[in-house]
């Protein structure tokens, strides 16, 4: 996209080439089928690798097709990059999809200033003392610039791309249109339903104004916390478009990598408690656990940015998932069956077996359900994502009878972006004993959660 242009907004065409890949899909799915009778085992194996690369590659081109939405899609619909595509195909698909992610509408600082003097209702020079021309980082959905206050403080000022707000929810009617390729995969899915929440979130997330609620909520929480900073919002100044915060300086994501295992191992935990956390105790949380959304400050606490992809669950969702997760802790296949059936995941109980549904939740989970040391790798995090994923995983029958609730979807993509990111960190911790924490109630046993206990003791006096 070049300088200035407008980023599009019809959904006309877009329409046509994702209702085209549904489709065709439909045909390839049935054809399939008819030939799988006379296949033997491999060939059907094979065949059903090829049209999920084929539906893969659709989708990518699909997504590619949504220019005001790809970068948000890419990350939404994250689980796509090794859960569809064979081994040999992997690398040049994740390729593909990191284009979408990556691909940031290109809008000359002209363009993105009339935004800002719309939503502030005045010149630059009237509302900040100073302002860097030069983008500092770039958002899913805008770009981020470092500038200064009239009374000396330092900001960060978050801008939306100008017509992006149209672009994506115009996208975002042809989601239901890929979610249902995704259904001929996995039959047991509600594309419907997980649409809608997509959809509602992402909707949320166009709304700086809501996003400065969900920032300064989590900054009163957290402030005085002995190791996780929220920076505070600049009330006066956040608008729909616009939205204005302390400023914060530390160390990113790439260099922390560099660091030495005990400071890894620090930042992993304060990482997992700052997403797990604040989901299983407050019943709220960011969802979006992105390398570039978190940096080490000099005073030792972790500073978190970022509050659009957010969600609030409700008392009876939170207890379902620690209730799952301690059946699973206490090797119990008929209370998780139970737990699943009730609450919907298993549209037809009497098809899974319980010790099966065991199996497949335990790969899933196993890192933070199992009382032992583990150091997370990338390897680590990839083998969970694909045989939680993989249609060639060995519990493709279970998934295949499974439906992710829509209440529950951005806990887990927040949940596998959480261990992708400590897979990268390759932090290490008895990551079960901390979970216990909210899992059980137990007292902390990490230096961080007596700080963070002695914490909460001292706010509740």
């Amino acid at each position: 996209m070049a300088k200035g242009d407008k980023i599009p907004t019809s959904r006309l065409r877009r329409t046509a080439v994702v209702g085209q890949l549904a489709a065709s899909q439909a045909v390839k799915q049935a054809g399939t089928r008819a030939t799988n009778v006379v296949r033997s085992d491999a060939g059907k194996r094979r065949a059903l690798e090829k049209r999920h690369l084929e539906a893969a590659e659709q989708i990518v081109t699909a997504l590619g097709t949504m220019k005001g939405a790809a970068m948000k899609l890419g990350q939404v619909l994250s689980f796509l990059d090794v859960g569809l595509v064979p081994e040999e195909y992997r690398e040049e698909f994740q390729r593909k999809l990191g284009e979408l992610r990556d691909a940031a509408p290109t809008v000359s600082f002209k363009d993105m200033r009339k935004v800002i003097e719309e939503e502030l209702e005045g010149p630059i020079d009237e509302v900040f003392l100073e302002f860097e021309q030069e983008p500092i980082a770039a958002a899913s959905i805008g770009q981020v610039y470092r500038a200064r206050l009239h009374d000396g403080r330092d900001v960060a000022v978050k801008v939306q791309y100008p017509g992006v707000g149209a672009a994506v929810r115009a996208d975002m009617q042809n989601l239901g249109l890929i979610l249902r390729v995704l259904k001929r995969i996995a039959p047991g899915m509600d594309p419907q339903g997980l649409a809608k929440e997509v959809r509602d979130r992402i909707d949320e997330e166009l709304d700086y104004e809501l996003e400065a609620q969900n920032q300064r909520s989590l900054a009163r929480h957290f402030r005085g916390h002995p190791f996780i900073f929220v920076p505070d919002v600049v009330t006066s100044l956040s608008r729909e478009r616009v939205i204005v915060s302390e400023f914060v300086a530390g160390t990113g994501f790439e260099e922390l990598k560099q660091r030495d295992q005990s400071c890894r191992d620090r930042v992993g935990e304060i990482v997992y408690r700052f997403f797990a956390g604040t989901m299983y105790r407050y019943h709220q949380f960011s969802g979006d656990p992105h390398p570039g959304n978190f940096m080490l400050m000099e005073d030792g606490r972790v500073a978190f940015l970022d509050f659009g992809l957010f969600k609030r669950m409700k008392s009876e969702e939170i207890e379902l998932e620690l209730a799952a997760q301690r059946a699973v802790v206490e090797d119990d296949p008929e209370t998780l069956h139970r737990l699943l059936g009730q609450a919907g995941f298993l549209p037809r109980p009497e098809r899974v077996d319980k010790d099966e549904l065991m199996a497949f939740i335990r790969e899933g989970i196993w890192w933070y359900t199992e009382d032992q040391e583990v150091a997370l790798t990338p390897e680590i995090a990839t083998e969970v994502l694909l045989e939680t994923s993989d249609p060639r995983s060995s519990y493709f029958r279970e998934m295949r009878h499974q439906d992710l609730r829509p209440e529950h979807l951005i806990g887990r993509r927040t949940e596998m972006l959480t261990l992708a990111v400590l897979a990268q960190l390759r932090a290490r911790a008895n990551w079960h004993r901390i979970a216990r924490e909210w899992m059980y109630g137990d007292d902390p046993v990490t230096d961080l959660g007596r700080a963070e206990a002695d914490w909460h003791a001292g706010a509740a006096r």
